[in-house]
């Protein structure tokens, strides 16, 4: 059975065909242009970017809650220890008050010259609120805990929701774009482009911002992928994110959680290695100087040397 890229291929074609035959040579219904194709895979791979970087950012909030929650079972530990001095010093005073009977602590009040006795009451006393603070603190921890650690499971529940809500809708901006791009192969024989390795001269740039940069030039070529960062294919924060890592550099693997994590600047003190952030932080690239940048397009897409106005940016971002 054919391929169903090549029954739609082998459609497209046919009725590309049969509207010219039946119209004299004009189609009555013309075929999509090469212009109108590339606006609707545009328009449907910046949707499915928008969806990777907000699955990009729950798999970090995901990632930070687990670490939450390793926090608060670790902090129980020392809370459990408290409890158990702090009722071991109850028993025994508890055990000393019953040996002694009804009387017997007031025996050892009344015995004694005066000095001794405020002495005996002021430690008694000090015992007596050092085992309650004991009490109250392991209580106050363990109530703490708890809600937290409800709290947790909350979000954990309604994130795993998102997390499959969002890979829904991928999987249907996914279908969309196979269909575009069966279209895109029958007009013009590719899926995908093919824009090849980069075989200019990198930039000698010092310091931390030069590695970064090299690294990008390094991945020019190689194709998008959802919620990648490497090696061998990235999505647009996941390249920033991979470039700073050669660098030294630690950033959240989401295009907006990067504009959170670097300085402001303007457009007059963009230096390479700086961040440009486009499409309300739904996108992301670096800077390589020379007016350039180097980012992960989009689906079908290589990653790309071009003009930093692919669009116009909404923000620059230095590493900190």
């Amino acid at each position: 059975m054919p391929h169903p890229r090549t029954r739609f291929r082998a459609l497209v074609v046919a009725l590309t065909a049969f509207a010219i035959t039946t119209s004299g040579g004009t189609a009555a219904h013309a075929a999509p242009s090469a212009s109108e194709i590339k606006k609707k895979i545009d328009a449907a791979s910046e949707k499915l970017e928008d969806v990777t970087e907000q699955y990009n950012k729950l798999r970090l909030d995901v990632k930070a809650t687990k670490a939450d929650a390793a926090k608060l079972e670790a902090s129980l530990k020392p809370a459990q220890a408290a409890l158990a001095d702090a009722t071991a010093k109850v028993q025994t005073i508890a055990t000393t008050t019953y040996m002694q009977g009804r009387t017997g602590a007031m025996t050892v009040l009344v015995s004694g010259d005066s000095e001794t006795l405020l002495e005996r009451l002021a430690v008694l006393d000090q015992i007596t609120k050092s085992n309650q603070q004991d009490i109250d603190t392991f209580t106050e921890t363990t109530t703490t805990f708890a809600e937290r650690k409800a709290a947790l499971k909350v979000t954990q529940d309604k994130q795993s929701a998102q997390v499959t809500e969002l890979a829904n809708r991928k999987k249907k901006i996914e279908g969309d774009l196979e269909k575009l791009y069966d279209m895109r192969e029958a007009a013009y024989g590719s899926a995908t482009e093919n824009s090849g390795s980069y075989t200019g001269t990198i930039p000698d740039i010092p310091g931390s911002a030069g590695k970064a940069v090299t690294f990008a030039f390094n991945q020019i070529g190689k194709p998008y992928g959802y919620g990648d960062a490497g090696p061998n294919s990235y999505d647009c924060s996941g390249l920033t994110s991979a470039a700073w890592a050669a660098a030294g550099k630690s950033l959240p693997h989401n295009a907006a959680a990067q504009y959170s994590a670097t300085a402001r600047i303007s457009r007059a003190d963009l230096q390479p290695g700086d961040l440009v952030f486009y499409r309300s932080n739904g996108h992301v690239a670096i800077y390589v100087g020379g007016g350039k940048i180097i980012d992960a397009p989009s689906a079908g897409r290589d990653v790309l040397h071009r003009t930093i106005d692919i669009m116009t940016p909404n923000g620059y971002g230095r590493v900190k």
